[in-house]
């Protein structure tokens, strides 16, 4: 990995979560977590389920303060530590440098799937003429009936609903971009649709860093595994990594 390729670095993070609900216990997650991440490369997050890989992600996107540790975004010559940046900073680095792929589609209601798709394209630059031709390109492509473009997602499937919301991902063209289970209620066909698109963008020089619990999809896709097990907290396989629900430490989304 060469040095002017890194476009991520993760260096000793940590993060607890103080459960106020429960008599300020503290709930370890992960600690001294570090790695880099290049251009062009796909990296998987790997451990047991509750481990904090989701945690991770939810750190380098800004959803989650850091306890201690450094996580640095490439930003053109300069980089930008998001543990120590404002919220507004925060939001302007979502919008230009980095993306982010959830488990789940949070829309605002009555939205149609194409306009939340062609948002995010202009975000990423595109007019919007622009903006809704790849929307639709892109909708198309993850095989989303036509008749349900014109329609907000809220009623729709899992499987259809996490087609919009990877489509609304893969809209900006971000350098880096997270992937959280972005397959994980998707059939084989959808799957491999998806996966296509990984690639592409791996091979256009994007820097990925996913979570994919679906062994064929990750030998597909990963370069190289992160092993969380060795950075957790708290027991392993137990509750280290499980964010509560109480959430009243994160920046908001």
């Amino acid at each position: 990995m060469s040095e002017r390729d890194i476009v991520l670095r993760v260096g000793g993070v940590e993060k607890s979560f103080t459960m106020h609900l429960r008599g300020g216990a503290v709930l370890p997650v992960v600690r001294e977590v570090s790695f880099d991440l290049a251009r062009g490369e796909i990296a998987v997050l790997g451990g047991p389920s509750g481990i904090g890989k989701s945690s991770i992600l939810k750190m380098i996107y800004g959803n989650y303060r850091v306890d201690d540790g450094t996580i640095l975004l490439r930003e053109g010559d300069q980089w930008i530590d998001v543990a120590q940046s404002s919220p507004r900073r925060v939001l302007a680095l979502r919008k230009e440098t980095i993306g982010y792929v959830s488990q789940f589609l949070r829309a605002i209601p009555r939205v149609s799937s194409l306009d939340l798709v062609a948002a995010a394209a202009r975000e990423g630059g595109l007019d919007e003429e622009g903006a809704r031709d790849k929307a639709a390109s892109l909708l198309a492509r993850l095989n989303l009936p036509e008749r349900l473009w014109s329609l907000p997602p809220a009623t729709f499937s899992g499987g259809e609903q996490q087609r919009v919301n990877i489509a609304r991902g893969f809209a900006s063209g971000h350098p880096i971009l997270l992937l959280d289970e972005p397959t994980a209620s998707l059939d084989a066909a959808a799957r491999a649709r998806v996966v296509d698109l990984i690639a592409e963008r791996r091979d256009a020089g994007t820097a990925i860093l996913g979570i994919f619990h679906d062994e064929k999809t990750r030998a597909q896709l990963a370069v190289r595994m992160i092993d969380l097990t060795r950075f957790a907290a708290g027991p392993r396989g137990g509750l280290a990594g499980r964010a509560p629900e109480e959430r009243p430490d994160s920046h908001p989304s």
